[in-house]
């Protein structure tokens, strides 16, 4: 069934060291629901940060409401974006997930084109992305950017799974679709967020796509290293060969 009136949209926000990035980001999502009249909550997954992140959190909680704003501590040893999402969906109330990134990449300005893109269409997931119509990125170097359209290349080439943006991580879920696709996939790391959509074509949920603007983090360090790139490309074999 296509969103409505009577839905609730639960954002799950992974963080690490996001205590700069995180009032802002929460602000930007509060005022794009209430101005698109959508009802929501903001649940912050927080993976132990030194930096005070958990003490924003408990603040804002505080600010907007405990029914807005859910601060849950991460506790897996083993922290992935992945261990993030089946913990913070065990707090979700909503029946549609929105995933994204907490440092400032990802603006929610475009939520409700996912929520209209996932009316329109009745999707099971809509994906941000960046490589369609007048999607881009913003403020990275020419080694990211290659580095990105060269895993998304290859990925299109291997596994071809119907969606032009398989690396990114800013989506809208049924909730039921995605506890679904979360007990499906074994990924970690970067190649997790490809799994889940190559997964999602397996079982045969429809995908909807809407054009984003990624801009780079403006506060802290990004995660992307050498060891990610190097289990991106594990993680994209054994995919294919699974596939």
């Amino acid at each position: 069934m296509a969103a409505g009136s009577a839905d609730k949209f639960s954002v799950l926000l992974p963080t690490y060291n996001e205590r700069e990035n995180l009032p802002l980001v929460v602000w930007l999502l509060a005022r794009t629901f209430q101005q698109s009249g959508n009802n929501f909550e903001i649940i912050i997954i927080d993976d132990g940060s030194p930096d005070g992140t958990q003490e924003v959190a408990k603040q804002l909680e505080k600010i907007y409401g405990s029914d807005k704003i859910v601060m849950r501590k991460t506790i897996s040893v083993l922290f992935s974006l992945g261990t993030a999402y089946i913990h913070g969906m065990k707090h979700a109330t909503g029946n549609f997930i929105v995933i994204m990134d907490a440092d400032l990449s990802h603006h929610p300005k475009f939520i409700p084109e996912f929520i209209r893109k996932q009316k329109e269409g009745d999707f099971d997931i809509v994906s941000g992305t960046r490589y369609k119509g007048n999607g881009g990125v913003y403020g990275w170097d020419l080694k990211r950017k290659l580095i990105s359209r060269g895993a998304n290349f290859i990925t299109q080439v291997l596994l071809r799974p119907g969606a032009s943006d398989l690396t990114g991580s800013f989506r809208l879920y049924r909730k039921e679709v995605l506890q679904k696709l979360m007990e499906k996939c074994v990924s970690k790391g970067y190649v997790f967020q490809m799994e889940m959509i190559v997964r999602a074509r397996q079982l045969g949920y429809t995908v909807g796509e809407v054009p984003i603007s990624f801009v780079d983090r403006v506060y802290g360090e990004s995660k992307l290293g050498g060891n990610e790139i190097v289990s991106f490309l594990k993680g994209l074999l054994t995919l294919f060969a699974t596939t």
